[in-house]
């Protein structure tokens, strides 16, 4: 895997193209992203989507959530994979964050982004 870092955004239903469309939109940058869902297949294809979309890039791999479907499609396929991390709970914070910094490492990404996503929760007086 060479090149700057892909992200693919593994989600149930349409999430992931929308979390992409809101942070396309707001950031200006486009191509970097890509979807995937879960809707209309089992596991094994959807561990064919991730693959697919992953290619030979290095990549971050954004789930939804941090179990089900998504989460293990990704962790059985995309784990053993150099130069590709996994990162849940996926949030348009640390998307935008991500487009602005893919020239570190898949691991320095994935770290980034938890921290980047930490951040943007919380309650505002």
């Amino acid at each position: 895997m060479t090149g700057p870092l892909h992200g693919v955004v593994v989600c149930h239903g349409d999430v992931a193209g929308s979390l992409i469309g809101a942070a396309e939109e707001i950031s200006g940058i486009r191509g970097v992203l890509t979807a995937v869902s879960n809707s209309g297949c089992d596991r094994g294809q959807l561990e064919d989507r991730i693959v697919t979309a992953v290619g030979d890039r290095p990549t971050v791999v954004f789930v939804d959530m941090p179990s089900g479907s998504c989460l293990f499609a990704a962790m059985r396929r995309v784990s053993p994979m150099p130069g590709a991390a996994v990162v849940t709970g996926v949030n348009l914070a640390m998307l935008l964050d991500f487009l602005f910094h893919r020239d570190m490492t898949a691991a320095e990404a994935a770290a980034r982004a938890v921290e980047t996503a930490t951040r943007a929760i919380g309650v505002r007086p």
